[in-house]
């Protein structure tokens, strides 16, 4: 019972994530109406579960190494910083990053405890919080040539494109929840997993690990935050950024989960490894910055006109902020905790 209330924050932050990143794999879809959202967050809940639990492993092992959290009150503070740090955000409606929240709580508990941050690690991470929303621009705008290639060449009846693009955004949206929850999970439960008391779960054929048990718990919780509050967040990356058409918003779908799966797949970087090719990192990026890379790059796509460079410059604003005010709440509740409740928050 100790433990569970010890994840707590661990669940309130996937809560968060579910509030504020889950849901943007669907957003450009609902703000269409081409998806319902009860639809949406259906897809989402399941397919961000087996995400979790079946590929989380690879990008928890890299979260750790940036800072490895070694006592339950410990880890229960950081997951808690950047649990408010995300809410915080999201009551502004802006779509932030779990993971800048999170990195920015773990270097909070580093610089509190004395550990040294690994610098190397560090700028991997933010390096892919440049390096990912570009990516996510290109691919949408390669993917959006194919799209309008195929649409003016092969004639498609307008009843079948909108089917076609129904189904592809159901699809993909599964695709992308799925490697959300693969990605993201480590951001959840990642600082849990040196400290966690669980044990293995059976569940009919199928044994989960006591990580595997802590990345459902995730999961679940991450289910519930796109249930409860995340339909606010669907419009601004939805309407707000760029006035998007049903067969963009699949572009914009695709893209991003592509995006969120490179950086999740350790199947992906093993084939490239084999090949001789370079190789993508392992860590867990946010899916608010793949969404927004997209929409932009649909923007591009189309001549860069009516994007809304105002509203992307506040959520750029949102973006260096996270991690800086993440850092701060985590280091001071750090000092409550240990100091005041009596609670050892490092080894």
């Amino acid at each position: 019972m100790g433990a569970l209330l010890f994840i707590s924050s661990g669940l309130f932050l996937g809560w968060s994530l579910g509030a504020n990143d889950a849901a943007n794999l669907f957003g450009t879809a609902v703000s269409t109406k081409m998806v319902k959202f009860s639809t949406a967050a259906i897809i989402i809940s399941i397919f961000v579960i087996i995400g979790a639990v079946v590929g989380g492993a690879g990008t928890t092992e890299t979260l750790g190494t940036l800072g490895a959290v070694n006592t339950l009150p410990g880890a229960f503070i950081v997951a808690l910083a950047a649990g408010i740090t995300v809410y915080i955000m999201t009551s502004y409606e802006l779509p932030v990053s779990t993971t800048q929240s999170i990195v920015g709580a773990i270097i909070g508990w580093n610089i509190y405890s004395g550990y040294e941050t690994q610098l190397e690690v560090l700028s991997k991470i933010v390096g892919t919080w440049v390096f990912s929303p570009i990516l996510s621009a290109i691919f949408a705008i390669i993917f959006f040539k194919i799209a309008q290639y195929i649409i003016n060449n092969f004639k498609i009846h307008l009843i079948k494109v909108d089917m076609y693009t129904r189904l592809g955004l159901i699809l993909v949206g599964a695709f992308g929840a799925y490697s959300l929850g693969a990605n993201n999970i480590a951001n959840v439960m990642g600082v849990f997993t040196k400290t966690s008391t669980f044990g293995s779960l059976k569940m009919g054929f199928i044994t989960l690990s006591n990580t595997q048990v802590l990345f459902l718990l995730g999961g679940i919780a991450i289910s519930v935050g796109v249930f409860t509050y995340s339909k606010r967040v669907m419009t601004t990356v939805g309407k707000s950024i760029f006035k998007i058409s049903p067969v963009a918003s699949l572009i914009v779908v695709l893209s991003s989960s592509a995006v969120l799966f490179v950086f999740a797949s350790e199947g992906l970087q093993s084939i490239l490894l084999t090949l001789g090719l370079p190789t993508f990192p392992l860590v867990p990026v946010s899916g608010s910055q793949a969404v927004v890379g997209a929409v932009m790059g649909v923007g591009l796509a189309k001549g860069g006109r009516n994007v809304n460079y105002k509203l992307l410059g506040k959520i750029g604003m949102g973006w260096i902020l996270t991690p800086v005010l993440a850092l701060i709440i985590s280091y001071i509740a750090l000092f409550f905790m240990q100091n005041v409740f009596m609670h050892q928050v490092y080894l």
